[in-house]
């Protein structure tokens, strides 16, 4: 399955322009639309549009869509080149002027002989060695039913106990028949505030503030690695990044966020 049926994303009549219904199953816990879906979202309409594969877009998030909201996704190619595509997409409530998230970015591919990859990925079990992650009961109908993630590295929410971590964490994820693409990592990025509350050893976690993806290279895996690393949590904001990789080793891309910090409610 492809990401955009997935989302519920719908073409229009102008190939520039997407709609995205809002329904529980693409909300956090707290009823709004999850930012990875609408990064997810987004980024599917540029490559629809661009015609092109996304090599970086960064998302900046303004405002809440909640069910049975329906976001308009207008896309903008603002330069065309021969072998990349700088655009925008603007998402906004329907009939209204409300901008809920903007994203910029760059679409094409160069050929090169030049290739190489230097991150390294943490030693971690298989996916059928590791936990299923433990998630609140609010999150019974959101999004994160859909996901399924296993717990590679950190703590079950049960084990925060108030102690911080190193602010290293991670999680295979997956999406049961959902083909490996740029729209995916850009639902599977938005891991930020996860490990926020691996970091503070806390029921924590944050509303992101922006979400920027960059695509290494797609190949096809079933479970994608979310290596996430908190760098510092500071006047109330987190910012860290999510090293996102196939089961074979390959980098897929990374995924950079700040997040305001948030105190769950039990």
């Amino acid at each position: 399955m492809h990401t955009v049926p997935f989302l519920g994303l719908e073409p229009t009549d102008d190939p520039a322009r997407w709609r995205l219904p809002v329904v529980s199953a693409l909300t956090t816990g707290g009823g709004f639309l999850f930012g990875g879906a609408g990064l997810g979202a987004g980024v599917a309409a540029l490559e629809g549009t661009a015609d092109r594969p996304l090599a970086w877009a960064t998302a900046q998030y303004l405002s809440f869509a909640r069910p049975p909201d329906v976001v308009d996704i207008t896309v903008t190619l603002s330069q065309v080149g021969n072998l990349t595509t700088q655009a925008r997409a603007v998402a906004t409530i329907a009939g209204t002027d409300q901008e809920v998230f903007t994203i910029n970015g760059a679409l094409g591919f160069r050929p090169t002989e030049h290739a190489g990859q230097w991150a390294e990925r943490p030693a971690v079990p298989s996916p059928d060695e590791c936990p299923p992650r433990q998630l609140n009961d609010r999150h019974a109908e959101s999004i994160m039913s859909r996901i399924e993630s296993r717990l590679a590295v950190g703590r079950q929410r049960d084990d925060l106990d108030g102690v911080p971590g190193d602010g290293r964490s991670a999680l295979w994820a997956r999406v049961p028949g959902l083909e490996s693409s740029a729209a995916l990592l850009g639902i599977l990025g938005d891991y930020v505030p996860f490990g926020v509350g691996q970091a503070l050893g806390a029921h924590a976690g944050g509303r992101s503030l922006d979400n920027t993806i960059r695509v290494v290279r797609i190949v096809p895996t079933e479970w994608v690695l979310l290596d996430v690393r908190i760098h510092a949590v500071a006047g109330g904001y987190a910012h860290g990044l999510v090293h996102l990789w196939a089961e074979d080793g390959t980098l897929l891309g990374t995924a950079s966020q700040t997040c305001a910090v948030r105190q769950h409610r039990d």
